[in-house]
């Protein structure tokens, strides 16, 4: 039976209207695994020896951090990792049992990546453990408690999918308690420190997390068993619809209805709501660039590259899906008599505006001094003036509907993914990094933000011009949209 999914599952992948999208993009999520796999490896072999040369006791000072460790995997896979899916509705009218089906389900989850690469830092830290002396017994307990803890996590999400009301107080007590030991007010790790001390004083303690984790993957089944039915959990949720008249926005004529459209889109839909989570996350990118933290990111290129960064997050995670977000009703849309210029215009408002806002919201920046706020504020030109027709330039060839009803992929998967999109994105951050350096090697910082700053102007001057070639390119691409949007990838 296992055999006949694993069939079911390749077929789904061969057969893909988007196949080879597909396999470019795994070509490249593979590249990208094998990346981070060595530096787990690479981690996993030199934090204990360089952790005894500073005079700490590895072992200690690893479990001492280890809440933020399990926590930052959490929101990671909160974010980033698929649920188990399969096209369920069509077994559930064949004689397959409905618990075989789920334990593949789950199944498929332990060679999750988000599990898989774990091991590279656990296995090389456990063996450098047992190479310095580390007891036998209480290394491998340590390990196996560990372990268990980390696929806790893998089903801790499952239960908490699409849980937003749940996780993001989670996520903020965390980022609290965080920000609470950062200025001494309160230590969480002297609480959680002993209990994974445990599990290496006491190795028998390991079997906490191993029934932890047995009784989590029991409660994900029976979450599942509850859940499998057609005419209930799998079935479309209908929910009384709230009307908002936004009166204010009918003296823009066309635009305003679609800027409408666009608002009640962004409030009522689970994917567009973390799209606006994640705008103000990057607002704070910029914290590892400012504060003189990490070397590398000092240099003038880095810094660029972090003004463009904190206030261009809407810009990137939403101008990118133009127009798949709208791909429920596009079909319709196209068939009435609308001017596509007003379509693209009111896209264009709404990111100029989330941009001229998270600039606003920067202004905290100013506590590092003006030369960096100014920075932020040439960087939030550019995106206004220049980036912000690359993005709708690069949305006319993404050819994949979005499903609003989940926030998994928010920071893109192979919606946005083809050839052309990928040439098209180089430049939203490549040139202005090249642009402020010109200027910052040749004469000072000032003619490098300058230079920057008038490239957004020159996109604000040519604007229609502009508008007017995206606005073939849309018009050409239409009838492949919304071929593909009759279809499922």
């Amino acid at each position: 039976m296992i055999r006949r999914f694993l069939s079911l599952e390749w077929k789904s992948f061969a057969r893909s209207a988007s196949f080879q999208t597909n396999l470019a993009l795994k070509i490249l999520m593979a590249l990208g695994a094998l990346y981070f796999i060595v530096c787990f490896l690479i981690l996993g072999l030199a934090v204990y020896p360089i952790l005894k040369e500073q005079g700490y006791n590895p072992v200690q000072t690893i479990n001492r951090i280890m809440i933020y460790y399990l926590t930052a995997d959490l929101i990671i896979r909160y974010f980033m990792q698929k649920m188990p899916v399969m096209n369920i509705r069509p077994l559930l009218v064949t004689p397959l049992k409905k618990s075989t089906v789920i334990h593949f389900l789950l199944g498929k989850t332990w060679f999750s990546f988000f599990n898989i690469i774990h091991a590279f830092f656990l296995v090389p830290f456990t063996a450098m453990m047992l190479y310095k002396g580390e007891p036998v017994g209480s290394t491998l307990a340590w390990w196996l408690g560990i372990s268990a803890l980390i696929y806790c996590c893998n089903f801790t999400n499952i239960l908490l999918n699409n849980k937003d009301a749940v996780f993001y107080p989670m996520a903020g007590l965390v980022l609290l308690l965080a920000a609470s030991q950062y200025y001494g007010w309160f230590d969480i790790t002297a609480y959680t420190y002993p209990l994974f001390q445990a599990v290496f004083d006491t190795p028998v303690m390991a079997l906490v997390p191993v029934v932890l984790l047995g009784l989590l993957y029991y409660a994900t089944y029976r979450y599942f068993v509850g859940h499998m039915h057609l005419d209930e959990k799998l079935a479309s949720k209908a929910e009384i619809a709230q009307t908002e008249n936004l009166t204010w926005l009918n003296q823009f004529g066309t635009l305003g209805t679609f800027l409408k459209n666009d608002i009640r889109l962004l409030k009522r839909n689970k994917r567009s709501k973390t799209t606006l989570v994640m705008s103000v996350l990057f607002i704070a990118y910029g914290l590892l660039f400012y504060t003189n933290s990490i070397e590398a990111y000092q240099s003038a290129p880095m810094q660029m590259f972090a003004a463009i960064f904190c206030t261009g997050g809407f810009l990137f995670v939403f101008g990118q899906f133009i127009p798949s977000w709208d791909s429920a009703y596009y079909p319709l849309m196209m068939s009435q008599n609308i001017q596509y210029r007003d379509y693209l215009m009111s896209k264009w408002w709404l990111m100029v505006l989330a941009t001229f806002v998270s600039t606003l919201i920067a202004s905290f920046y100013l506590y590092f001094g003006w030369d960096v706020y100014k920075m932020i504020i040439v960087g939030a030109v550019f995106n206004m003036g220049f980036n912000s027709h690359l993005v709708m330039l690069g949305g006319a060839y993404v050819k994949t509907p979005i499903d609003l009803t989940t926030s998994k992929q928010a920071f893109g998967n192979k919606q946005a993914f083809n050839a052309k999109t990928m040439l098209i994105s180089l430049p939203k951050m490549l040139l202005p990094m090249g642009l402020y350096s010109l200027g910052y090697y040749t004469h000072s910082s000032d003619l490098g933000a300058l230079l920057v700053a008038g490239a957004g102007v020159l996109g604000f001057a040519f604007r229609d011009r502009v508008f007017s070639q995206i606005e073939k390119i849309y018009k050409v691409e239409k009838y492949a949209t919304l071929a593909a949007y009759k279809q499922k990838a």
